[in-house]
């Protein structure tokens, strides 16, 4: 690994290496989020490409564990929001308070102002409070009475939710689906981690005994150098044929946006960087288009009666669009 200099600005100059500060940061989350190797991944590949994660799944399998434990693998300021149908959208970005001393108004931030952000159930709360985080995902900024207000790089709102069966919950719309740069369902843990899960916490926290292994500059250098990774002009290609395929296709009534193409992209580029490559390859696009994809399109009505999923939709066009070659 090449040792980062800081600048004045304490921002990093020097060029780090993504894959083993990935894998670092990878190691310290998989001890706490036992047998989830490849939920631990994307998590890491959304943080580094600068995006949000939405994880959902039933109670009980370790959502919001997963959101901790990347939170403190990284020494960055992280706030928890849990979202209840009383929760105002004033809660989560801030409010302007007038002080009677002064005789002016003063911004007293909300639990958005930090690094990471984990919204804890996020579909319980009402959809006027969900689309308190429509700005500050996009735009990494917030606007109270007029007045915008930066956020801290890195940025990542990492959100659970429970599966819209389940009672007292309110489904994410479509604006605020698409500005997760991924979706992942965690599942059950196999037998031996369950069993390992079962030795290991019958007294410690394993939370309480993660440390940091990098801090919000680090994040910020690897970020920059995934950015930096090339992307061919045929794999380009690949990622507008992919997403211009969902808007085609019969079985969906709503396709991906040109933001999801960014997004696919910029994962792809954070998947090659952590597997220590240059370069994009169209494999680091296809191992992703699940799940960038998926949770933003919306099925028909055929495909809704003939019980298909929005992966599987995504999973068939894999198959039919060609891989674009060269350079």
């Amino acid at each position: 690994m090449t040792e980062a200099t800081r600048s004045a600005d304490g921002t990093t100059d020097a060029s780090v290496d993504v894959a083993a500060e990935g894998a670092r940061i990878a190691a310290g989350v998989s001890r706490v989020v036992q047998g989830k190797d490849g939920v631990v991944r994307l998590a890491l590949v959304v943080l580094l490409a600068e995006g949000h994660l939405l994880i959902e799944d039933v109670p009980g399998v370790g959502k919001t564990t997963l959101a901790k434990a990347l939170a403190g693998s990284i020494d960055a300021s992280v706030r928890r929001i849990q979202f209840t149908p009383d929760l105002l959208p004033s809660d989560v970005t801030g409010v302007a308070v007038y002080d009677q001393e002064t005789r002016e108004f003063e911004f007293k931030p909300g639990a958005v102002f930090a690094n990471v952000v984990v919204a804890d159930e996020i579909n319980r709360a009402s959809p006027k409070t969900q689309s308190a985080l429509l700005e500050c995902m996009e735009e990494r900024q917030v606007t109270v009475d007029g007045v915008s207000y930066e956020l801290a790089r890195p940025f990542i709102v990492m959100a659970t939710q429970n599966p819209l069966e389940m009672e007292g919950t309110y489904p994410l719309p479509e604006a605020q689906r698409d500005r997760f740069t991924a979706r992942v369902s965690m599942g059950y843990p196999d037998p031996a981690a369950e069993l390992a899960m079962l030795d290991d916490r019958a007294t410690t926290d394993p939370l309480a005994a993660l440390r940091p292994v990098a801090d919000a500059a680090m994040v910020r250098a690897l970020v920059a150098a995934v950015g930096r990774l090339h992307v061919s002009d045929a794999v380009r290609r690949y990622v507008v044929a992919l997403v211009e395929a969902t808007r085609r296709s019969s079985e969906l009534r709503l396709g991906a946006s040109p933001r999801a193409g960014l997004q696919l992209l910029r994962a792809a580029r954070a998947s090659a960087a952590l597997d220590g490559r240059d370069h994009v390859l169209p494999d680091d696009v296809q191992a992703l288009a699940v799940p960038v994809l998926a949770h933003r399109l919306l099925l028909s009505s055929e495909a809704t009666v003939g019980r298909r999923s929005t992966e599987q939709v995504v999973t068939s066009l894999l198959g039919s669009v060609p891989v674009l070659r060269g350079r």
